[in-house]
């Protein structure tokens, strides 16, 4: 990776060679620094501060609901009351393996004694904190050569504006990134990745309108090697887990891929829409089976109550949450943190 060589020796950065993953401090910066003279904009030294703006719904429904089991000082850990608090975890869409573990320790520890809010919150803050711990991954890098990020996921779960911003988000970072618009069912989808190409000053390989994505996805390759480009990044037709001839398809676009770079795609990044609660579960199950997903992508979860749904995603398939999207704009794309997202979660 000659390119991607000549640059980590100028920033006295270490070899891709000697690691060929880059840590999430080297690869995102604060995602609302470049925003910091907008007066809407969290304090940009202050991470849990973006977290927590992302996460309002989804604090303020835990939060309020939670609450809302006190009628007076303490509250007596009981059946009811147990119940009634597992209902209310589960509609933040954490999932029922979550909220029974945290009923379980709950009553573990109180049984038949009085409980505080506060104390409800730190147990469910130390369960989601240990279950999400080792649930994140850098990106990975190829060891020599382009990097090949395959993104899949369906129609409207926010994966071009995705690939967008991991797109403008390498490029800051000096990589020279090339686009591979391998979503040729949709003519839309061709030309709004072009559009994002330009905004971000990055190359692109286009498809005619339904044309072999197979053909992009080599053509995309073969360019990337010949001009020594440091990422690829090819995009995929969104699709539902359960139409198999299009799962079919990406099985084919991957053996394309890994014939043409060993070891490709190094990324599998499957993304996934916040706001889709419960039916995300399905999604990672069925796209994970058939593209052998490496990562999440979750996107619009500044607009979403059901944040929770990160926690049974990383537990039932072992897929870290490499990236959260946190708005609308370029920049508002994130390492997922589960230090941070828990803090933000119950402040």
């Amino acid at each position: 990776m000659v390119f991607w060589k000549r640059k980590r020796e100028e920033t006295n950065t270490p070899n891709p060679s000697e690691e060929s993953s880059i840590e999430s401090s080297e690869l995102l910066d604060d995602p609302s620094a470049e925003s910091a003279d907008n007066s809407e904009s969290p304090d940009p030294t202050n991470k849990t501060s973006w977290w927590r703006r992302v996460l309002t719904k989804t604090n303020e429904l835990l939060k309020t609901d939670i609450r809302d089991l006190w009628t007076a000082e303490g509250r007596l850990v009981d059946d009811e009351f147990l119940s009634e608090l597992y209902a209310i975890l589960v509609r933040t869409d954490m999932g029922n393996a979550m909220a029974t573990k945290i009923k379980d320790s709950i009553y573990d520890q109180y049984r038949a004694r009085k409980i505080e809010m506060e104390n409800v919150l730190e147990i469910v803050r130390n369960e989601i904190g240990t279950a999400l711990r080792n649930k994140k991954a850098p990106l990975k890098f190829a060891d020599s050569g382009p990097t090949c990020i395959l993104v899949v996921g369906v129609n409207g779960s926010g994966k071009t504006t995705s690939i967008a911003k991991l797109a403008y988000r390498l490029t800051r970072h000096r990589n020279k990134v090339l686009l591979g618009a391998g979503d040729t069912f949709r003519a839309a989808a061709v030309e709004q990745l072009k559009i994002w190409s330009d905004r971000i000053g990055c190359d692109i390989v286009l498809g005619e309108h339904g044309s072999d994505p197979g053909s992009v996805a080599y053509r995309t390759l073969q360019k990337a090697i010949a001009e020594n480009y440091d990422v690829c990044i090819i995009d995929t037709a969104g699709r539902l887990q359960t139409q198999n001839n299009l799962m079919q398809e990406l099985e084919k676009i991957k053996r394309v891929i890994a014939k043409q770079i060993e070891g490709a795609p190094h990324e599998v990044l499957l993304v996934l829409d916040a706001t889709a609660g419960q039916n995300a579960i399905s999604q990672a199950k069925g796209f994970s089976q058939a593209a052998g997903c490496t990562g999440i992508v979750l996107a619009k979860l500044d607009g979403s109550a059901k944040g929770g749904v990160i926690v049974p995603i990383a537990e039932q398939f072992g897929l870290p949450v490499k990236f959260v999207g946190l708005g609308e704009r370029l920049e508002d794309l994130a390492i997922f943190n589960p230090e941070e997202f828990t803090k933000a979660l119950f402040q």
